[in-house]
């Protein structure tokens, strides 16, 4: 079953968006892909049937596995399962996300935490669960994709924002201190792509808070609505770019960049000059700390 050139790759979040794409690049480049989601058997299950079947018409393997980030128990027995089978994990791309687009102070503490067990707790508890394997085979690679919000605020994206932010935090402290073990861990920061997050919004609880704000709360909604407004029609976006640009990192020979900037075509929102401003000011702080040989 095992590609002798491929790479055995688990995805997370695979049932739509770049998780979706991102699985079937890889497949059709000749890697073992484990696609994985919730609910294979209820809601998702034309999904998995559709991906297995549009791998196997192209001649490529590819796996769908049940998997909820959210649920350690869930994230461990998958991985135990993966290894069982294929006896490593060289790729893990932590994917798996949800986008609150609302008034921040709306969302309750309760709303947050469930938003954050997903984007920023579910990479923690894939991590942990093939880095052992990781670090015993002496090598392997973490991706994570976050956003352009994980480097800027947008009004109204306080949560998402942050559950990207501390993502980025995670990914980076990752990079240094698994680089003596051979483990490369990068960060994807897509752009602004059409994508099923901003339709499947969770909305903020705090109806209370929300009557407080008049006219402001009705803003999250207008976003929403035209999300797509400014989208050339001869040109649209095209998430494929960033199941690329993780497919090219994924079969890198050479050093990884930290972070990989995806943007629609002719967009700059200043990530790719705010990440050139920061990495130097990072490394010198490292290289001060007496760090610099984990840069």
């Amino acid at each position: 079953m095992r590609s002798m050139s491929g790479k055995i790759v688990v995805v997370t979040g695979a049932s739509s968006g770049f998780g979706k794409l991102t699985v079937l690049e890889l497949a059709r480049r000749g890697h073992v892909v484990v696609a994985t989601m919730r609910d294979i058997a209820g809601r998702n299950a034309p999904v998995r049937r559709e991906l297995i079947e549009a791998a196997k018409a192209e001649g490529h393997v590819l796996q769908v596995l049940e998997m909820d980030v959210a649920d350690e128990a869930s994230v461990n027995s998958t991985i135990d399962q993966v290894i069982k089978q294929h006896g490593k994990i060289d790729v893990l791309i932590n994917n798996a996300g949800v986008m609150p687009v609302g008034v921040t102070e709306a969302y309750t503490a309760a709303d947050v935490e469930r938003q954050f067990a997903v984007n920023f707790f579910g990479a923690v508890r894939a991590d942990r669960a093939v880095l052992p394997h990781m670090r015993a085979a002496g090598g392997g690679l973490l991706v994570h994709v976050t956003s352009l919000m994980g480097r800027v605020v947008i009004p109204f994206f306080g949560v998402y924002s942050a559950s990207k932010f501390a993502l980025e935090a995670l990914a980076e402290a990752y990079r240094y201190e698994l680089s003596s073990f051979g483990i490369d861990s990068v960060i994807v920061e897509p752009g602004p792509f059409p994508s099923n997050l901003l339709s499947s919004s969770p909305e903020p609880s705090d109806q209370g808070v929300l009557a407080a704000y008049g006219e402001v709360a009705a803003i999250p909604g207008q976003i929403k609505a035209h999300g797509s407004d400014g989208d050339d029609p001869a040109n649209p976006p095209r998430p494929q770019l960033v199941a690329d640009a993780i497919a090219r990192l994924v079969e890198a020979t050479e050093r990884r960049p930290l972070r990989t900037v995806v943007m629609p075509g002719g967009l700059d929102y200043g990530v790719e000059r705010l990440n050139g401003v920061v990495a130097p000011i990072q490394n010198g702080l490292l290289s001060a700390m007496g760090m610099s040989h984990l840069i």
